[in-house]
């Protein structure tokens, strides 16, 4: 799984030639815990298409912040620097794939 932060988010999700999904996580939410196991699912599946990871809101708050993140778990799908899409809440696999096909 990539782990994105401050220090990598420009190069690893802004500058990456592939789409990204970037799930915005903390330890201790519980519901982040629920669509983790789903975030890895996609991660295999979308191998060499997509590009997946986390970033944990409490260790890059800047980051949270530009993006108005107020609640989590938020998935937000970046295309070409711009974020494109989002998903706020544990939601099922199927939510997921729909806004991928949706956005990307």
């Amino acid at each position: 799984m990539n782990v994105f932060t401050e220090a990598n988010f420009q190069e690893e999700v802004l500058n990456s030639d592939l789409p990204v999904i970037v799930d915005f996580y903390a330890d201790w939410c519980p519901p982040c815990r629920i669509i983790a196991p789903i975030i890895e699912e996609l991660e295999r599946e979308y191998k060499g298409k997509i590009k997946i990871g986390k970033l944990n809101v409490d260790n890059s708050p800047s980051i949270a912040a530009k993006y108005g993140i107020n609640s989590i778990p938020f998935i937000g799908f970046f295309k070409g620097g711009e974020l494109v899409g989002s998903i706020i809440g544990a939601v099922p696999k199927e939510a997921l794939v729909s806004k991928i096909s949706e956005v990307f």
